[in-house]
């Protein structure tokens, strides 16, 4: 699926760039237990997975908006796993780190995402982006991030079966509000242009709050660019 059948105009766009899929596999029950009710662990084959995604955002404005300098464009680091609610698959974000104060508090106020501010260093060199991460809004713990990474390899298309889909198509993002209200929200954009990737990471403290043991070899994929548009949240529980 590349697509989502919404009636109502999108709100928000952005473009991901130089964007890594860094995913290890989790006990399922310690998954469950750090979301709150109503909001399931999606299994694959009985496994779940947490996956850490470095990437840089850009031209990030509202509909008919144009982008701002200093403010529309900025890193991100995003920790998540994946989940279903109502029966209805997508992510859940345990953390999105940001240099950007703005868009952070924007995204918390409007998206109940718990975005973070931290300080972030991004270089990337012909097809090696090489990436550092420290929060500093430790409202969700601490969380520590360097490693780079390089995409290898021919363009995939991956089958809709494949563990490559399964992780990556995914269109609904679900959260929660202080009160425990489940929100979610809808994305837009075509096909990912995935690729396998190689990477070296130095530090990922980025579950360690949670309990996740994130230190073994991830499953990876990398994906240069998409644009993407996003809708307002509907509450769902």
């Amino acid at each position: 699926m590349c697509c989502t059948a919404v009636m109502t105009p999108w709100v928000l766009r952005m473009r991901w760039l130089d964007l890594c899929f860094m995913h290890w596999e989790v006990p399922p029950a310690l998954v469950q237990a750090t979301l709150p009710r109503g909001v399931d662990v999606d299994m694959r084959a009985g496994r779940a997975y947490v996956g850490a995604v470095p990437f840089r955002m850009e031209d990030v404005a509202p509909r008919l908006t144009p982008a701002v300098p200093g403010l529309s464009a900025f890193p991100e680091l995003n920790l998540r796993t994946y989940v279903r609610v109502n029966g209805e698959p997508g992510v859940w974000f345990y953390s999105l780190d940001v240099t950007q104060p703005l868009a952070a508090a924007l995204a918390r106020t409007f998206f109940h995402l718990p975005y973070r501010r931290a300080r972030m260093w991004v270089d990337r060199q012909e097809d090696v982006t090489r990436y550092a991460s420290v929060r500093t809004d430790l409202r969700t713990g601490p969380g520590a991030f360097a490693g780079a990474y390089r995409p290898v390899g021919a363009p995939l298309s991956p089958d809709p079966d494949s563990l490559e889909a399964w992780l990556t198509d995914r269109l609904l993002l679900f959260s929660a509000d202080r009160a425990g209200r489940v929100y979610r929200g809808r994305i837009h954009h075509v096909a990912w242009p995935l690729r396998r990737a190689q990477a070296q990471v130095r530090v990922n403290t980025l579950g360690a709050p949670l309990g996740f043991d994130l230190s073994g070899p991830p499953h990876l994929l990398h994906a240069e660019r998409l644009d993407v548009r996003a809708w307002w949240l509907d509450r769902v529980r």
